[in-house]
């Protein structure tokens, strides 16, 4: 009796450690599948307003889409350091909370943030927007250095990255991108490119974005 008891406390152990095992590979499966891949969220918009657009195609290397108008408030980003970012975002904060003060509300909670690098002789321009969804009610900003803009419908480009964003990750990413529409034959502007994030910046995971607008 006392032997068949221990023999069931064995099994009853055995299984629970085989449960275990089975749990574990599966965690372990998740985190080596978001490492290698990036996390593949079902929305990366997170449920939230984003720009609308119509997936055209997609390999490997990137995906074409066309786009809608996007609403937009846009300020330019002085440098490239991240006390110009963060400033940056200070202003279009400051234009969203003056038009809740006039009875306007620019939700908060819009994706993406979107920097757009335009490059030349000397630095490059940057500038930072917020997009904003459509039908948004708002006035004219009274900062001269924050713009109520509307970026038309076009054609672009998309390589997805998962990394930290940041304006190098940014700027290495577009150059993965401009080397994979040139071995596709692909007509692109080659001047300017624009990175989107959807996700905080603390986030555990990011789903990041290169665009370039077909030529």
């Amino acid at each position: 009796m006392i032997e068949q008891q221990q023999q069931q406390q064995q099994q009853s152990v055995f299984g629970a450690s085989c449960r275990m095992e089975q749990h574990l590979s599966v965690v372990v499966a998740l985190v080596l599948v978001s490492l290698c891949k990036g996390w593949p969220a079902p929305n990366f918009c997170h449920q939230k307003p984003c720009p609308e657009y119509q997936l055209v195609g997609a390999n490997q290397d990137f995906e074409e889409r066309r786009y809608v108008d996007i609403d937009l408030i846009t300020t330019t980003v002085d440098d490239q350091t991240p006390a110009a970012l963060m400033a940056a975002r200070s202003r279009l904060e400051s234009y969203r909370q003056s038009q809740k003060k006039a009875g306007y509300e620019i939700p908060s909670d819009t994706w993406p943030g979107m920097i757009t690098v335009t490059e030349g002789e000397g630095d490059p321009h940057l500038s930072y927007s917020w997009f904003l969804p459509p039908g948004t009610a708002r006035t004219n900003s009274t900062d001269p250095s924050v713009a109520v803009q509307t970026r038309p419908g076009a054609t672009v480009y998309v390589r997805v990255f998962g990394e930290l964003p940041s304006i190098e990750s940014g700027r290495k990413n577009a150059a993965l991108l401009r080397a994979a529409l040139g071995q596709a034959g692909k007509a692109f502007d080659q001047h300017t490119y624009t990175g989107a994030g959807y996700d905080g910046y603390f986030s555990l995971w990011h789903h990041n974005e290169i665009w370039i607008s077909a030529a």
